[in-house]
């Protein structure tokens, strides 16, 4: 089977026939290091899973940035949140503290493979900001703008110390106190 093609041999004795079908159905093609490859498509993020080591504390947290307990996993260490705009986050809590309240893939000179961050998208960036200073929420880097000048966005931490990005638009004349300019050179 071909990308997007299926073939089929009919042998009849002394002659086979090699036919070609392009079907539907199958997936679309696109190259990969020269070779046509059929390719996934990936429409949408599903969920996130964090692993946590305190339920409680984590769903105070999260609840601060909007999501709401939705269920629990029956027979599983898993509490489903979602927002208003149907973001779902999966907190697991079975996590255990080894690192002393590092997170091993941001807080440590070592630079370990995995996922680094979530970034989530906010209606507002100063809005956040406000909504962050009144909830009390350390900000661990920002306000910084990555190259484009009409978003912005702020670093925070969960009580596991997992990173969360909030990135926002920037207003047309607004001004954000305190933004800088990421330059990787620095």
């Amino acid at each position: 089977m071909g990308c997007g093609v299926t073939n089929y041999n009919l042998d009849f004795g002394d002659l086979t026939v090699h036919i070609a079908v392009q079907g539907q159905g199958l997936p679309e093609c696109q190259k990969i290091r020269g070779e046509e490859k059929a390719m996934i498509e990936v429409t949408n993020v599903d969920h996130l899973g964090i692993r946590v080591t305190n339920e409680t504390g984590s769903i105070a947290f999260y609840e601060q940035l909007g999501f709401k307990v939705e269920r629990r996993a029956d027979g599983d260490t898993v509490t489903i949140l979602r927002n208003s705009h149907g973001i779902e986050l999966n907190l697991v809590y079975n996590g255990v503290d080894l690192t002393g309240g590092k997170n091993i893939l941001m807080d440590v000179p070592e630079k370990h493979t995995g996922y680094t961050h979530m970034a989530l998208n906010v209606g507002s960036i100063s809005k956040a900001l406000y909504a962050l200073r009144e909830q009390n929420i350390a900000i661990s880097q920002g306000p910084v703008s990555f190259g484009r000048s009409d978003t912005a966005s702020v670093f925070i931490r969960d009580p596991d110390r997992n990173v969360i990005e909030l990135r926002g638009n920037i207003a047309p004349g607004e001004q954000i106190e305190g933004l800088e300019r990421y330059d990787p050179d620095a």
